[in-house]
């Protein structure tokens, strides 16, 4: 079925988005459905940046506030956006620290589910991670390797991001946990990553993720995880251009869903 067409709202000369009543209800109702799916599920330290954020429950949020917390904590801010931008604008957005935010939330209608990334998935997703250093200096370092990166590189480049900044898991001592934001955003993708019996888990290999198909428009059959949310200095530290080499040259693992059929 094809997904409805959304448009990104325009901000007023103070940066604000004038949401009307029926966004706010759908606002309202996503995060407290989540709130309650992502408990003893996401890891430690989406907490500790939702907290910072104090997201309001009641009314969508507005850019200027959240752009005040990110400043204050790891120099990030956000950058409206068209509903999709093309890899340039993306690069070149995450290597200044811009994380790229489409203005438009889902209507009751694809409440489940929304192939567009809209302002719910950006900012409960993936905004509480962004006052972490760790996870920050990961999705800037990784903008700036993909603004000179070739076509054909970015594609191996796209599956780094998918696996860790979309869903990315962390199992250590303490059990498992969640800091992607494809997984914090989706109460189904929630339920079914912490799961006991259907997904696989790895420990996160550059070459073997860069190496990994994925659809977007299922369930993961297949997360990675790291050990702890610091690794993503550690991955920072790799020439992950020649991880990008090396994908290509072994080739790409057969894919662990069904074929797409047209």
């Amino acid at each position: 079925m094809k997904q409805h067409q959304y448009e990104s709202k325009p901000l007023d000369s103070k940066g604000q988005i004038s949401w009307t009543d029926d966004e706010h209800k759908v606002w309202t109702q996503l995060v407290a459905r989540q709130l309650e799916c992502i408990k003893g599920k996401a890891c430690r330290e989406y907490f500790d940046g939702l907290e910072l954020l104090d997201l309001p429950k009641d009314r969508a949020p507005q850019i200027p506030y959240i752009n005040r917390v990110l400043a204050e904590t790891t120099g990030w801010q956000l950058e409206p956006v068209p509903a999709l931008i093309d890899f340039d604008h993306f690069f070149a957005l995450l290597a200044s620290r811009r994380f790229p935010v489409a203005t438009f939330l889902r209507t009751q209608k694809d409440f489940d589910y929304l192939k567009e990334p809209d302002f719910f998935h950006e900012i409960f997703g993936h905004c509480a991670m962004l006052t972490h250093p760790a996870f920050a200096s990961f999705t800037q370092h990784y903008g700036k390797l993909g603004v000179n990166a070739s076509k054909s590189d970015r594609v191996y480049l796209a599956r780094l991001y998918w696996f860790t900044v979309e869903f990315g898991m962390i199992q250590n001592d303490d059990g498992i946990s969640i800091y992607g934001g494809g997984i914090l955003s989706s109460p189904s993708e929630t339920e079914y990553a912490y799961g006991s019996v259907e997904p696989i888990r790895k420990k996160l290999d550059v070459v073997d993720v860069m190496r990994t198909p994925y659809r977007i428009d299922i369930l993961q059959p297949i997360y990675f995880y790291l050990s702890t949310l610091d690794e993503l200095y550690e991955l920072e530290q790799l020439d992950l251009l020649e991880c990008v080499n090396k994908a290509k040259t072994l080739g790409l693992h057969a894919p662990l869903y069904p074929q797409k059929i047209a």
